[in-house]
C-alpha cells in the first residue's frame, strides 16, 4: 500500500548511525520515518550489528558497560520520543532518479512506490563475513566475534584464535596480543596475504602463532567457545585447537546492494561520501554508518555519521525545499 504524502526524511537502517540521524532531525521537527529493516541473521536487522552483541564497553558514557541490545533499545527511544517514525519494514527497490525520491517496500515490481521522500539517508550498514560453521551463530557473543576493538578486552590471559590471513586479520591478531595469553592465526594457506609490514609484525610478536594450511569446520562449546574443529587444507586431517575466543576477520560487505547503478561506490561497494561530509553523488541523497565507512567501523564513528548526515540533509533541505 503507498504512503501517499512526502516525507522531508526517510532513513533506511536503524543501527547508530540511522538513529542518530533520526534522533537529528525529529529535534529539527523535520518528522523523519525510519525504515528499521526486518529480524534477519544477516543484512540491515533492526538495530544493527549491536543487537548481535554482548557486552559493549568503549561506548561513551556507560562506564560500567552496556548490553548491546539496550543500548540501541535506549537509541531507538530517544529517536521515538522527539517524533521518529519507526517501522519494522525492509526496502526492497528505490529510484533516485528524481525528487520526490521513491522507495518500494514488499514487491519491487509494484506500480506504485510505497514511499516519496525528499531527501534519504542511507544508513544500512555493513555484515561481517562469516564461516557458516554449524555452530557460529550460536555463539556469537559468547566467544565468537568480528570485532577485536569492541571484545578484545574480554578475552584477558585467554588462549584465542584469528581467521584470516589479509590486513584486517592480522591488525586484529596484533592488537588482541594486548589482552591475550596467546592469539593462533588459522590460515587456509602457508603465506599470508597481508602487506609485509603487517605480517613482519606479527611473526615478530611472541605471543602469535600460526597454523597454516588449516579451515575451521566448527566452533565447539556448551555455552561459550571451548574449542574449534580444523581441517588440514593439503592432507584432510581433523584437528582441535582449544580457545576460548574465536575471532573471524575475514572481511565485511556492506550492504549496498540496492544502490547499484544509482550511487556512487568504490570497488569493495561501499557507498562514496564527499569529505567529511554524508553527501553522496545524487543530490538529496546522504549515506552515514558502516554503509560508507570501510576504516572504522565502530558504534561511536557510526553515530557521529549519522549527526553528520543528519545536519546535512536539514540544510539541503533548508536551500532546496523550504526556502
Amino acid at each position: 500500500m503507498s504512503d501517499a504524502s512526502v516525507h522531508d526524511v526517510l532513513i533506511l537502517g536503524s543501527g547508530p548511525a540511522g538513529l542518530t540521524a533520526a534522533i537529528y532531525t525529529a529535534r529539527a521537527s523535520l518528522s523523519p520515518l525510519v525504515l528499521e529493516g526486518e529480524p534477519s541473521s544477516t543484512g540491515d536487522t533492526p538495530g544493527g550489528q549491536l543487537m548481535i552483541t554482548t557486552e559493549v564497553e568503549n561506548f561513551p558514557g556507560f562506564p560500567q558497560g552496556i548490553m548491546g541490545p539496550e543500548l540501541m533499545a535506549g537509541f531507538r527511544d530517544q529517536a521515538s520520543r522527539f517524533g521518529t517514525d519507526l517501522r519494522q519494514e525492509k526496502a526492497s527497490k528505490v529510484d533516485f532518479s528524481e525528487r520526490p525520491f521513491k522507495v518500494w517496500v514488499g514487491d519491487p515490481a509494484a506500480a506504485d512506490p510505497t514511499y516519496l521522500a525528499n531527501t534519504v539517508i542511507v544508513s544500512t550498514g555493513a555484515t561481517a563475513l562469516m564461516l557458516d560453521l554449524p555452530n557460529e551463530q550460536r555463539l556469537v557473543g559468547h566467544g565468537v566475534s568480528t570485532c577485536a576493538t569492541c571484545d578484545g578486552f574480554f578475552f584477558r590471559d585467554h588462549d584465542i584464535a584469528v581467521v584470516g590471513g589479509g590486513d584486517s586479520a592480522i591488525e586484529e591478531a596484533n592488537f588482541l596480543t594486548k589482552f591475550a595469553k596467546t592469539v593462533t592465526v588459522i590460515h587456509r594457506r602457508d603465506e599470508l596475504r597481508a602487506s609485509k609490514i603487517m605480517q613482519e609484525r606479527a611473526m615478530a610478536n611472541p605471543k602469535i602463532k600460526f597454523q597454516w594450511n588449516s579451515q575451521v569446520t566448527d566452533v565447539l562449546g556448551e555455552h561459550t567457545v571451548e574449542k574449534v574443529l580444523l581441517e588440514d587444507t593439503i592432507t584432510g586431517e581433523a584437528s582441535e585447537l582449544a580457545v576460548t575466543g574465536l575471532f573471524v576477520a575475514i572481511g565485511h560487505r556492506p550492504n549496498t546492494s540496492l544502490f547499484e547503478g544509482q550511487l556512487a561506490m568504490n570497488d569493495n561497494g561501499y557507498l562514496i561520501t564527499d569529505g567529511d561530509s554524508g553527501r553522496t553523488n545524487v543530490e538529496g541523497i546522504f549515506a552515514c554508518g558502516d554503509v560508507q565507512d570501510e576504516t572504522y567501523r565502530q558504534a561511536i564513528t557510526a553515530a557521529g555519521s549519522g549527526c553528520a548526515a543528519a545536519l546535512d540533509a536539514e540544510r539541503w533541505l533548508e536551500a532546496n525545499v523550504h526556502n
